[in-house]
């Protein structure tokens, strides 16, 4: 009898073993994000960033970690992304900051960088296109209006080494080419510029 409780009890730990090891494996194979990301919820963050980010500024600054940020008034291109995932839960700092902590090779050798910079990495669009993609949400580019939807994000080729990237509006012009929620220079704005520059890049966070 006291063989035959040892066994079950075995039996028991390692079925405890063998279900702590799929959680694990499942928990890694999710996102760096505890809910699916909203899309509309997202145009509606970055919208209220209009009126409010009215200034560009690219100096480098040192950011508390997580949820680190630049003051609201201003920011570049990729703090509008960055401010409207925050809203539901995704801070895209400390979301690349571990992935690149885990794959520094996987990413972009264009700074002169050794190891990851929490302060920066997350703000540099070709960052953004490593992790994006990585995630597997990338979305074939395409030359027509209606392959982009509401909460789409697109990242393009400015020309002179520069990139951009912001966040398909759910309001399109009267030839019904999507508006685009972003920041060229001159703060968060709301803009029919989707097809003005090179689109390198299209991404999305929902299947539809």
């Amino acid at each position: 009898m006291g063989q035959g409780c040892t066994w079950i009890e075995h039996y028991r730990a390692l079925q405890r073993a063998v279900l702590v090891c799929l959680c694990l494996c499942l928990c890694l194979a999710l996102p760096a994000w505890a809910q699916p990301i909203q899309p509309q919820q997202l145009v509606s963050a970055a919208r209220q960033q209009v009126g409010v980010t009215l200034g560009y500024d690219p100096v480098y600054r040192r950011l508390d970690y997580p949820g680190g940020d630049v003051p609201l008034a201003t920011g570049v291109c990729t703090d509008v992304l960055i401010r409207a995932l925050r809203a539901q839960g995704l801070d895209l700092q400390q979301a690349v900051h571990e992935d690149m902590r885990a794959h520094f090779s996987a990413y972009p050798q264009s700074w002169g960088l050794k190891r990851p910079d929490r302060n920066i990495d997350h703000r540099r669009v070709p960052n953004l296109m490593t992790w994006l993609r990585r995630q597997g949400l990338a979305r074939p580019s395409s030359a027509a209006a209606s392959a982009y939807l509401a909460g789409d994000v697109v990242t393009w080729d400015l020309g002179n080494g520069l990139s951009h990237i912001g966040i398909v509006s759910d309001r399109r012009t009267a030839q019904g080419v999507p508006l685009i929620l972003h920041n060229i220079g001159r703060g968060t704005r709301e803009e029919d510029i989707l097809f003005a520059f090179k689109v390198t890049g299209h991404y999305r966070f929902a299947s539809r």
